[in-house]
């Protein structure tokens, strides 16, 4: 069965090289685990997009679902989940992060 929320994900992931499904904006993070999130991209100065859960409970509910991932914020790269705030940070601070955006065709100003 057609799922509309899940269509939009797929759109969104699917346009964008860099989807962060988080509460609140890049510019006004709702929690800090999506604050983190946003931080290191912006660090990185990687181009990302962004949509805010709080704003729609069906994507909220949504997202959990699509990814089978429990928790938000939810990292996509080239259409591939990343996974959530630890996973993202671990990366970064290990270069991970760096090298798989890289292998995806993302820019990185910054390691």
């Amino acid at each position: 069965m057609a799922n509309p929320v899940f269509d939009r994900i797929q759109s969104d992931i699917s346009d964008n090289s860099v989807m962060l499904y988080m509460k609140g904006t890049a510019m006004f993070p709702q929690c800090g685990f999506s604050a983190r999130v946003v931080q290191i991209l912006s660090h990185m100065g990687v181009p990302f997009k962004t949509a805010n859960v709080l704003e729609d409970a069906e994507l909220r509910e949504g997202i959990k679902q699509f990814s089978n991932w429990p928790t938000i914020p939810q990292l996509y790269v080239a259409g591939e989940f990343v996974g959530g705030c630890d996973i993202v940070t671990e990366m970064f601070q290990s270069g991970e992060l760096k090298t798989a955006l890289e292998e995806k065709g993302v820019p990185v100003a910054n390691g």
